[in-house]
């Protein structure tokens, strides 16, 4: 059995949890979302608990139970608390600022880049040099993070880019001198 898969998930108040056939719907405070499941899944509303079950032990169906649950607590997770990614830019000139909702950066290129948000993504510039993309889906942030992320990724030699906050960059020597 998987560890993970047979935990329950409990329901905080204010959170609406609908399951229709394979379509389960969260609503909270912060928002709604759905999402398709699997199938074979067998997923169970019972008052303020949610359990996932798996219909036999092969090999597909012990590998989505522990990841439908993981799925279905993210949901429930991000429509009461939300998800947020935060972001640093490390080098000189390097910054970013917010024009109404779209994020500009100024990264070493010619020209500024800029990223308007998908919808239910919210960017937070406190300061020059640090970026929270902020939303109530946890696979959409952490990937408009990643693409932010990879306009400019850290170098290994200087560091230079923009990078996950405390992510350790490996770094690499320069090159080595002529030896006489």
């Amino acid at each position: 059995m998987s560890r993970i898969g047979r935990k329950p998930i409990t329901i905080p108040s204010g959170v609406n949890v609908t399951l229709d056939n394979t379509l389960i719907t969260v609503k909270g405070p912060k928002g709604t979302l759905s999402r398709e499941l699997h199938k074979d899944m067998k997923v169970n509303v019972v008052e303020n608990e949610i359990s996932v079950e798996r219909p036999s032990d092969n090999k597909l169906h012990r590998s989505l139970h522990g990841t439908t649950r993981s799925v279905v607590a993210n949901m429930v997770n991000g429509v009461t608390e939300g998800f947020s990614k935060s972001l640093e830019l490390v080098g000189v000139g390097y910054r970013a600022n917010k024009t109404g909702d779209k994020l500009v950066l100024n990264v070493g290129y010619s020209h500024p880049v800029e990223f308007t948000p998908e919808t239910g993504i919210e960017f937070e510039v406190p300061s020059n040099t640090k970026i929270i993309i902020k939303g109530i889906d946890k696979e959409l942030v952490g990937a408009t993070a990643a693409k932010v992320r990879a306009v400019r990724e850290p170098e290994p030699y200087k560091g230079k880019g923009i990078k996950y906050e405390g992510e350790r960059i490996l770094r690499k020597e320069g090159k080595a001198g002529k030896k006489k």
